[in-house]
């Protein structure tokens, strides 16, 4: 029996879903408005889906596993969990009102609040004893203040330009984080294929917040070197013909390589080099 995911057809996840799934190993669709694939390599089948009903059809049973946002998952109640965190697509669900105004989260009592996330919101308010209104909307959020509809609006904010737009500003915590998740509900299926996925997406995950470090140092300099560079486990040392020096090879977070590749040039290391990773497992 094929394995059944679901995937977003549009929006700001779909493209990186395809791309880290094609990174994995399995075969995308090619034109956007194919509505389901056919993997047969990896006995697969992909059906692509409005973002927010993803959680829906795997909580349902109807599909095995689905890529959607966490903050679609909780707002859809579905009957789905998530298994594996992506590392993309990440946002806050924050309030937003007019810029100029310093709101706090006090002020959001007794208003109307404008959402396209009512049961996310809702638990919120819930949680923190807060009595509002919740006004679902459908999308176009962030208009609802200027034609009158709410006071202010709960949206999903990734860099803040759609609000700046309308004029609106964040304030308070976020609500929640999201970000794309693999989730799987509770239909019978293969384990071993979905493991397989897992551990094939994983390694793209990984690979992608790290590089490859190559260098030269002097055997003297070794210590200093391998707690630059201390890798997964421990840095490879390799023998140079120059006894004195050796060469050490070494994944070093991607957000930190250029600091670590100073220290390194300090230290007095040579042939200092960057390489990505595809994929690994670790």
């Amino acid at each position: 029996m094929k394995l059944k995911i679901a995937l977003p057809n549009k929006g700001s996840l779909s493209e990186a879903a395809a791309q880290i799934l094609r990174e994995s190993g399995y075969r995308q669709r090619t034109d956007d408005r194919d509505l389901s694939l056919i993997d047969n390599d990896n006995d697969v089948e992909f059906y692509y889906l409005r973002p927010r009903d993803i959680a829906v059809y795997v909580g349902n049973g109807e599909l095995n596993l689905g890529i959607t946002g966490r903050d679609l998952l909780l707002d859809s109640g579905a009957q789905a969990r998530v298994i594996l965190d992506l590392d993309f697509g990440k946002s806050t669900f924050r309030f937003a009102g007019p810029q100029g105004k310093d709101f706090e989260l006090k002020d959001v009592s007794k208003k109307r609040i404008a959402t396209a996330y009512p049961r996310l919101l809702k638990n919120y308010l819930d949680e923190k004893k807060i009595e509002a209104t919740i006004v679902e909307l459908d999308g176009a959020v962030e208009s609802a203040i200027a034609l009158g509809v709410a006071d202010l609006i709960a949206d999903v904010v990734s860099t803040g330009s759609t609000l700046r737009a309308a004029n609106l500003a964040s304030f308070g915590e976020a609500i929640t984080n999201s970000e794309a998740v693999l989730i799987q509900g509770n239909s019978k299926v293969d384990q071993s294929a979905v493991d397989t996925l897992v551990r094939r997406l994983s390694g793209v995950v990984i690979a992608r917040q790290y590089v490859l470090v190559d260098y030269d140092v002097l055997k003297k300099d070794l210590d200093k070197a391998c707690a630059i560079t201390p890798g997964i486990e421990s840095p490879t040392i390799s023998p140079l013909q120059n006894s004195e020096w050796v060469a050490v090879r070494a994944m070093v977070k991607r957000k930190e390589v250029n600091s670590a590749m100073d220290k390194l040039w300090q230290l007095g290391a040579k042939g200092i080099l960057v390489s990505n990773i595809n994929s690994c497992r670790l």
